[in-house]
């Protein structure tokens, strides 16, 4: 088990190594969904819940399948969880905002395919964290997921005001801002010691 403290472990999920912008997982939802401020904040809460869900499920899953020798079923346990989760929340929004159901489109069910969601499952598991630490590192990772595409989103709406040359306008422009919000988080892995 670790020693790292509980705020080092937040702190380096959700800014030293952003899953998004430092570690390149979930990348799909960022380029995708943060067109509007709003749509990118709902979807970043929605992935930070399903994160912070399978996160404290995985690491009762894994203390059973080790129990029984059971570790191989690993994987598979944890993308049955993850994709519990997102039928949770997709049914939770479809109830009670429809107009953000809409908005979100195909992006909501695709998070059971994110892959910043798996990877804080398995991270957690590979850096054999006890229970709260897992649960911090899955609240930083989720933060850190809403921090990267509320950014994101923001610049992009700036941008709409701008007078960008129609060559760089689209995707372009959006995988530009996501390179350059990447270098700027790649400046924090200093601090990871």
């Amino acid at each position: 088990m670790h020693a790292e403290s509980l705020g080092y472990i937040f702190l380096n999920a959700a800014v030293i190594n952003n899953f998004v912008l430092a570690l390149f997982l979930g990348i799909c939802p960022l380029l995708g969904v943060s067109g509007r401020l709003n749509t990118a904040f709902s979807m970043g809460l929605a992935t930070a819940f399903v994160m912070l869900i399978s996160s404290t499920a995985a690491w009762g899953l894994n203390a059973l399948l080790t129990a029984y020798d059971l570790e191989f079923l690993r994987l598979i346990a944890y993308i049955a969880v993850i994709a519990s989760a997102v039928q949770l929340v997709e049914m939770t929004i479809k109830k009670f905002s429809p107009p953000l159901y809409k908005a979100l489109g195909i992006f909501l069910p695709l998070i059971t395919t994110n892959c910043a969601i798996l990877g804080v499952a398995l991270f957690q598991t590979n850096y054999e964290y006890d229970f709260l630490q897992s649960v911090v590192y899955s609240l930083g990772a989720g933060a850190g997921f809403i921090l990267a595409i509320v950014l994101m989103a923001g610049l992009r709406e700036r941008l709409e005001l701008a007078d960008v040359p129609s060559i760089a306008r689209g995707a372009a422009m959006s995988l530009m801002l996501a390179g350059i919000l990447s270098l700027a988080f790649m400046g924090f892995a200093g601090l990871g010691g």
